[in-house]
């Protein structure tokens, strides 16, 4: 299936006031992932492997290095037993980097909220603004989601990151 998002992640320096601010929204908190997402070498977009303990699938996605709320295209394959199609698809692609992380997820509706703890690189919170459930929504209504809770969050231009974890990790690496 094929799904759109508009999103942000930015650096979070007060993950605990973004938390009690979700929970005083009645924000429904679905669990501790304990993430571990594979990313395989694909000739365009991202292509990665998430296994964890609530989450797991393929997920590939074409989203714009860009700062501030941007659209992803994305499309979901749900896996069962992730370490035999990691091993797989590591033969068959090669694997670009792992990322590992502790990820707390709340929905507010159509909007889901990700607290991050990466391993190499610290706290960041994520708001990404879909119709996956909701055919009906707009781009430009999920762009007024996402702004709204940006500013919920108090989240400033200068925390916001325009590239994903993997991208962030190579970085680190070379």
């Amino acid at each position: 299936m094929n799904f759109i998002n508009v999103e942000i992640k930015a650096k979070c320096f007060h993950p605990e006031k973004v938390e009690a601010f979700l929970l005083s929204q009645n924000a429904n908190f679905i669990g501790i992932d304990h993430q571990k997402d594979t990313y395989f070498n694909v000739p365009s977009g991202r292509l990665k492997l998430r296994q964890g303990n609530i989450e797991n699938n393929f997920i590939f996605y074409n989203r714009p290095d860009k700062e501030g709320p941007k659209q992803s295209d994305f499309s979901l394959l749900n896996i069962g037993e992730g370490k035999s199609t990691e091993t797989f698809f590591a033969k068959v692609l090669g694997v670009k980097v792992i990322v590992e992380k502790k990820r707390k997820i709340f929905f507010i509706e159509n909007v889901k909220f990700h607290l991050d703890e990466i391993n190499g690189l610290g706290s960041f919170v994520e708001i990404e603004a879909g119709n996956k459930n909701y055919p009906d929504k707009t781009i430009d209504a999920l762009q007024q989601q996402c702004e709204f809770y940006m500013n919920a969050f108090e989240i400033k231009k200068e925390d916001l990151i325009h590239h994903s974890y993997s991208d962030m990790l190579l970085e680190k690496i070379t």
